[in-house]
């Protein structure tokens, strides 16, 4: 059957791309597309056009827009046509416009063609439902035309009934008192075959208590006003075994007529109508994956809250902000089923325990928010923050590997303040903000210095933008000793911010600003370039071979699907040995996501590339479960080496790292050393490498090159 849709856009590349995308459809002759650039075009097609089944049209167009568009086809009755409309993302006022106005769904911008193909195929197939009820509706209206024609003709009776016993509605009439004199074979096949000769039948037996008095009424109604029909819109009627539907119904007074003597109801089933309008409605205020309260639900409860509030100044509520920590890398390495996954088993632990009077919704892509009412004090809702913490620390299953994942988290309070809701929402998530700026995993409580704090965040993250571009950045090293000849072997690069105007930028403020806006992707290419060119320089002016150089990846570099091939291609660009690079990743990074990361390491280390884990002994890993990557060395963090002459734990620590590391042939470079006892005792326990203050602050290349040139013994 062919569909005809027409759409309604001035966007000039929408025509082609819907052309290509369902050119199946159209070769076959199921869809034909009209395309037009306003409602004015619109109204003219469809005056001309009228078998037209959907329009798709956008909101925002010149000369006449969508919401006018709509107006005019509202004031036009009986049209089968359905409308999809297309709104910027997140104008909930422009789409609740359109849906009053008879707006069937809605799309939103940037248009996704999968979710285009899903919903013009859901309304068609509404439209055809559509369509087929006013074919039914036209028959049994067509059946009481005929009566009335007939019972001019005095031959109703035969006719009357044959229409009756084929029409799929239920056809009763009924005595003035609502008992039934006659009812066609599909009210019996409907109420279970009943006897339709036992006049002690009512219609009050058949219906819904809720509708008793309203029927009752309408029976009255039709006795009062012979020459008017009487129409109910919803109707529940009940069998015997207890099942019911939904029906409109029309009441028709013929009890003058010698030959009805009595009231003709009509009941058309509405019930897969219902059903389908009800599934619209949860569909447009739940989230499809978690079947949580969506954005525009969550926003609903939190204006009753807000409005109480005013109301009742006892009455307190907060909301809480999440975003997940790292949730892109699951999903760029995994794949986006697993991310999927572990957004639906996130959702499952923020509900479970939850109080009935609290919401917890998805607001989109990785964040969730959760509205807590009449909660006793600010403490209350400090204690859900802790209790998500403690829930998402726990690994998650998925896809056969062990998932890690954390959360940042906002807090915002209710008070008299306030002037709109979304104001809460807005200050729940600078909260959050600021949580995951000052190191994620962790929950703050909104305060009003938080704006200025996030201008300047926004002030750094659009400067270091320019920073690459505008040759900013520049890379320190720090010089790596072999400690058991007290030689310089290597050096760490260690990126180092020169900004125009601030002066130097330490890496602990910006460094998260580039992780969490993607900008580190670039920066760690430029790092590592650099890094290896100047090695090569260094080991070609000083005859330095085994001068090596370590570089640290970021857990987003990590993700990159040509990960291998761009760090091949840098090493082959600045002829560069590729065992004098040695890549640093955390081993947060590995335990995340084991299986991916053993592929990756692999292959780096078939390329002789060297591999270290970088501040050893404060993620989730131990050394029994790391023996199984191809590690070539341990960076004992520093938060040890700096205090074991100091503190006894920390030097058991750092000896039964170094002496579980040599025991599995890996190689230990102890960062932090900072006093002659420190290298002292490091050199007792036989550890191979050195790095801190000790021997040197982290220094410009040409220093750098002095280092080298110095030859010192330490």
């Amino acid at each position: 059957m062919l569909s005809k849709i027409l759409v309604v856009d001035d966007e000039p590349d929408l025509q082609s791309l819907i052309c290509q995308k369902f050119r199946k459809q159209i070769n076959q002759k199921e869809f034909k597309f009209l395309f037009v650039h306003n409602g004015i075009e619109a109204l003219e097609v469809l005056k001309n056009e009228t078998d037209i089944d959907l329009m798709l049209t956008d909101i925002n167009m010149p000369k006449m827009d969508g919401i006018t568009l709509l107006t005019k086809l509202s004031e036009k009755p009986n049209q089968t046509i359905k409308t999809v409309i297309i709104s910027a993302y997140g104008d909930l006022k422009t789409i609740r416009k359109a849906m009053n106005l008879g707006a069937f769904d809605f799309l939103t911008k940037p248009l996704d063609l999968h979710d285009l193909e899903i919903t013009l195929s859901k309304t068609l197939k509404a439209v055809q439902q559509e369509k087929e009820a006013r074919k039914q509706k036209k028959l049994a209206e067509e059946a009481h035309a005929e009566l009335l024609k007939q019972q001019a003709l005095r031959k109703s009776e035969n006719r009357f009934r044959a229409l009756i016993e084929n029409s799929v509605d239920l056809i009763m009439i009924l005595n003035p008192d609502g008992k039934m004199i006659y009812s066609s074979p599909s009210v019996q096949r409907f109420l279970d075959d009943f006897n339709h000769n036992n006049f002690n039948i009512s219609i009050f037996n058949i219906i819904h208590a809720n509708d008793r008095q309203l029927i009752k009424h309408i029976l009255q109604k039709t006795v009062d006003n012979p020459e008017e029909k009487q129409y109910v819109n919803e109707l529940i009627i009940i069998n015997k075994r207890q099942e019911s539907q939904v029906f409109e119904a029309v009441f028709t007074n013929l009890i003058l007529d010698d030959n009805i003597t009595g009231i003709i109801v009509n009941c058309h089933n509405i019930t897969e109508r219902k059903i389908a309008e009800e599934k619209l409605i949860y569909d447009a205020f739940h989230d499809s994956l978690t079947k949580l309260p969506n954005r525009a639900l969550f926003m609903d409860r939190l204006s009753h809250a807000f409005s109480r509030s005013k109301r009742y100044h006892q009455y307190q509520f907060a909301v809480i902000f999440i975003d997940l920590d790292r949730f892109k890398i699951v999903n760029d390495s995994l794949g986006h089923l697993a991310g999927d996954q572990l957004i639906i088993e996130v959702a499952n632990r923020l509900t479970k325990d939850m109080h009935y009077n609290d919401t917890v919704a998805r607001m989109g892509g990785d964040e969730f928010a959760i509205l807590l009412e009449y909660i006793q004090s600010q403490e209350s809702a400090k204690y859900i923050a802790k209790k998500i913490h403690k829930l998402l620390q726990l690994s998650f299953k998925i896809n056969n590997q062990e998932v890690y994942t954390s959360a940042s988290i906002g807090i915002a309070f209710s008070n008299q303040d306030y002037q709109n809701p979304t104001d809460i929402l807005r200050d729940a998530d600078t909260a959050m903000y600021r949580a995951k700026t000052l190191g994620k995993a962790r929950h703050e409580v909104f305060n009003p210095s938080m704006y200025a704090d996030n201008l300047a965040q926004l002030k750094l993250e659009i400067d270091l933008r320019q920073a690459l571009k505008f040759n900013e950045l520049e890379l320190y090293y720090q010089p790596i000793i072999l400690l058991k000849t007290g030689l310089l072997c290597g050096f760490e690069a260690l990126l180092r911010w020169k900004h125009s105007q601030r002066g130097i930028i330490s890496p602990n403020e910006f460094i998260p600003i580039a992780e969490e806006t993607g900008l580190i992707i670039p920066i760690g290419w430029w790092t590592l370039e650099q890094a290896c060119k100047q090695t090569y320089d260094w080991q070609q002016q000083f005859s330095l071979q085994p001068l090596t150089i370590s570089v640290n990846l970021s857990g987003k570099q990590f993700s990159q699907a040509q990960l291998v091939e761009q760090i091949d291609e840098i090493l082959s660009y600045t002829c560069l040995d590729y065992h004098s690079l040695r890549l640093e990743i955390t081993e947060t990074t590995i335990m995340e996501n084991e299986k991916i990361v053993m592929e990756i390491l692999s292959k780096l280390k078939g390329m002789n590339v060297q591999l270290n884990i970088d501040d050893f002994g404060t993620g989730y890993s131990s050394l029994s479960r790391l023996r199984n990557f191809p590690i070539d060395t341990l960076k004992i963090d520093r938060s040890f080496v700096m205090k074991m002459d100091t503190e006894p734990e920390n030097l058991e620590i750092t000896r039964a790292i170094i002496s579980m590391a040599k025991s599995l042939e890996i190689d230990v470079i102890a960062e932090g050393v900072e006093t002659a006892t420190q290298l002292a005792l490091l050199r007792k326990f036989k550890c191979k490498y050195g790095q801190g203050y000790f021997f040197s602050r982290p220094v410009n290349s040409s220093q750098a090159t002095n280092l080298i040139a110095a030859a010192k013994i330490w």
